[in-house]
């Protein structure tokens, strides 16, 4: 059988199709994503199945037809016409936020749909978006369980210091706390790093670097501190939120007049990279940038990183694995080495030949023999980890 691992986002839909023999999940089939979906849009689909190049169509949408219906039912096609030799059993859909109810992986129904919408302002651009894809597929799959993984879940582990904010603690009763982000992802790297050296089990680092950035502090494979918090808006800055905030910023945007929408506008999609920089939200086109400004924006996000990562080096009592991932984790090679060189002082070295080949698809260990903290650069697969999780239930 297989298991069809989904990310609806507002306007593309990420899939992967995992095959399982013998309780055991093998390496994707295919791998894909649909682009184009916001309403009136002009859908396109892009695959790669194991072993072959990658393939483009066009996704043809009849009148009156909403564009997500007609993305699956290519999707549908797709998978019935070239991969019904694995049967699929299951859907399993990254959901960012689970709250403080939802701490591992559900079958969804209508009321766990219900539970999940009231989140809604939590992850106003991710959750409605993720939410609105399980009732899709739940629609065009009627015969396959949906199931719901959540980014939050592997954050469950921490304490009620990380998780408790400096407020009344009414609104604490009332869900107002840290929850934690990128969870299917550390989960993933964490699973990677155990069987590649015993270190994993000790103080560990894992930073997910992308258009959405976070780290994650972990000992004996749980997490115990994290930059996100009670949105996927704090902690680092990343490609065009801001990271965390002064909230008296937000109380003087107020003062000037803001209303909701033009502050959360600002603070998610104009902001970060692309908000200091002026120029884009995409580190490579930073990069290639000769402007200042570029410079300096790629300067202040690598600073934020060197911050981030001795504050939870602190908190978990020194550093013995060091684990970068994510779009910009995986392939800059540039601000790996920057960001290690600042941390020498934690007693990390890294080869840099190794770290400037570093960037395919591969797991790569970039330190050198004599560093006392091992630096490993894995590519993330938050999709094997929902379906694995599917799995684990069915």
């Amino acid at each position: 059988m297989s298991i069809l691992s989904v990310n609806a986002g507002s306007s593309s839909l990420k899939f992967a199709l995992y095959p399982v023999v013998n309780q055991t999940m093998g390496e994707a089939e295919v791998t894909g994503n649909i682009e184009g979906l916001e309403p009136a849009g002009q859908p396109r689909m892009s695959f790669c199945a194991a072993g072959s190049s990658k393939e483009s169509q066009s996704i043809a949408v009849d009148p009156g037809q909403d564009v997500f219906e007609a993305a699956l039912s290519a999707l549908k096609e797709v998978l019935h016409s070239r991969f019904s030799h694995i049967p699929l059993q299951a859907v399993a859909h990254r959901v960012v936020h689970g709250g403080q109810q939802f701490t591992q992986t559900v079958r969804v129904t209508p009321h766990v749909l219900a539970e999940l919408s009231k989140l809604n302002q939590l992850a106003p651009l991710h959750q409605p978006h993720n939410l609105a894809g399980i009732e899709a597929f739940a629609k065009s799959f009627t015969q396959l369980p949906q199931f719901a993984c959540f980014d939050t879940a592997f954050h469950r582990s921490l304490s009620a210091l990380e998780t408790t904010f400096a407020i009344d603690q009414q609104l604490t009763a009332q869900g107002v706390r840290r929850y934690g982000f990128h969870g299917l992802s550390y989960q993933y790297v964490s699973q990677v790093l155990q069987r590649q050296t015993p270190r994993a089990q000790g103080r560990v680092v894992m930073a997910h670097l992308g258009n959405g950035a976070s780290l994650c502090a972990m000992t004996a494979l749980e997490s115990r501190a994290t930059t996100m918090g009670f949105s996927a808006l704090d902690g680092l800055m990343m490609g065009s939120r801001s990271g965390a905030l002064d909230p008296g910023v937000v109380l003087y945007l107020l003062e000037q007049g803001w209303q909701h929408d033009a502050i959360q506008n600002l603070l998610y999609k104009k902001s970060g990279l692309l908000g200091v920089s002026g120029i884009s939200a995409d580190m490579r086109t930073l990069r290639a940038s000769s402007q200042a400004s570029a410079r300096f924006a790629i300067d202040l996000f690598t600073h934020r990183i060197i911050r981030e990562i001795g504050a939870l080096s602190a908190v978990v009592g020194g550093l013995e694995v060091l684990a970068f991932t994510g779009g910009i984790g995986e392939h800059d090679a540039v601000l790996r080495r920057e960001v290690t060189q600042a941390l020498s002082y934690l007693g990390i070295e890294i080869d840099d030949a190794i770290n400037q080949v570093a960037c395919a698809d591969q797991i790569k260990a970039i330190h050198t023999a004599s560093s006392k903290v091992q630096v490993w650069v894995i590519p993330t697969d938050e999709g094997r980890v929902a379906a694995q999780e599917a799995l684990s239930l069915l």
